[in-house]
C-alpha cells in the first residue's frame, strides 16, 4: 500500500478529477465517466488492487458517481429547457436493455477487453469530431422509433461496458441526424442518468462476492472513490451547463475531440506495458 503522503495525494486527484468530470459533464453532457474511468483505474492500480478487478471496479464506480452527476447536469439542462423528453421517452427502452446487456457482458469479461473496448471508442468518436467537418449530416431528421431503439441499445451497451454516461455515443449519434448539438448535449446528460442507475446496479450485483476488492467496496462500485469525486462533480456540473451555452458548438467539437484522443491514448499506453 502507499504510504499517508501518497493516498492524500491520490485523494486530492481524484477530488480534482471530480471537479474537472463534474464541468465536463455539464458542458459535453458525457456524464463525466470519460474523466472519471481513467482517473480510478490508475489509482486503483497504484494502490495494488487486483487486475483482475481494477477495471471493473474503475467502470463499476464511475457509472455510481454518474448518477448524482448527471442529476445536476439534467437539472440545469432542463431549466435551459434543452432536454427533450419526447426522444427520452422514445429512447428509455432500448438503453436499459443495452445497459443490462452491457453489464452482463462486463461481469464475464476480463479487465483488459473493458480497458480496450473503453480506449477505441473514445478514438473513434474523437476521430469523427476532429475529421467530420461540421455540418456534415447523415440525415436530415431522427429515423424510425424501432432503429432509434436499437441505437439506444447499442449506446446503453457500450455505455455500461465503458462506465461513461453515455453522451459520448449519444451526442455524435443525434448531431449526425441533423439534431442541434446544445440540444443533444442537454438530452444526453438524461441519457447519462438511465445508463448510470441500471448500471451501478449490475455492476453491484456482478462483484458481489469476487475477491481481490478493496475494503468498503459493494460489489464493483468502491464508496471511497465515489465519496470522493461524485460530491465534487455537482458542484461544477451547473457551472459547466451555462459555458455549454456560451461557447460556440464548433469549439464543443474541438473540446471534446481533444479530451478523448488523450483519454484513449492512455488507455492504450497501459495495454501496451
Amino acid at each position: 500500500m502507499p504510504d499517508t503522503a501518497s493516498l492524500l495525494s491520490l485523494a486530492a486527484a481524484l477530488v480534482a478529477a471530480g471537479l474537472a468530470a463534474g464541468l465536463i459533464a455539464g458542458l459535453l453532457g458525457v456524464g463525466g465517466g470519460i474523466v472519471i474511468v481513467p482517473v480510478l483505474f490508475q489509482l486503483f492500480t497504484m494502490l495494488g488492487i487486483d487486475p483482475a478487478v481494477t477495471m471493473h471496479l474503475a467502470v463499476g464506480t464511475s457509472l455510481a458517481s454518474i448518477v448524482p452527476t448527471s442529476i445536476a447536469a439534467v437539472r440545469a439542462h432542463i431549466r435551459r429547457d434543452a432536454v427533450d423528453f419526447a426522444l427520452l421517452r422514445n429512447w428509455a427502452p432500448g438503453v436499459v436493455a443495452g445497459v443490462f446487456a452491457g453489464s452482463a457482458l462486463a461481469s464475464i469479461a476480463r479487465g483488459s477487453l473493458l480497458t480496450g473496448v473503453f480506449g477505441t471508442v473514445a478514438a473513434l468518436v474523437a476521430l469523427y469530431m476532429m475529421l467530420v467537418p461540421d455540418g456534415v449530416r447523415l440525415r436530415r431528421s431522427l429515423p424510425g422509433l424501432w432503429m432509434q431503439r436499437l441505437i439506444a441499445a447499442v449506446i446503453g451497451c457500450f455505455s455500461a461496458m465503458m462506465g461513461i454516461g453515455g453522451g459520448t455515443l449519444t451526442v455524435p449519434s443525434l448531431v449526425l441526424c441533423d439534431y442541434p448539438i446544445r440540444r443533444a448535449v442537454g438530452t444526453s446528460s438524461a441519457v447519462g442518468m438511465i445508463i448510470a442507475i441500471p448500471g451501478t446496479l449490475g455492476f453491484m450485483i456482478a462483484g458481489w462476492d469476487l475477491p481481490g476488492r478493496p475494503p468498503l467496496s459493494v460489489g464493483f462500485v468502491s464508496l471511497l472513490g465515489l465519496a470522493l469525486t461524485a460530491p465534487t462533480a455537482m458542484v461544477t456540473a451547473p457551472y459547466g451547463t451555462r459555458l455549454a451555452h456560451i461557447i460556440s458548438p464548433a469549439w464543443l467539437r474541438r473540446a471534446f475531440a481533444l479530451f478523448l484522443m488523450l483519454t484513449s491514448a492512455r488507455m492504450f499506453w497501459t495495454l501496451l506495458r
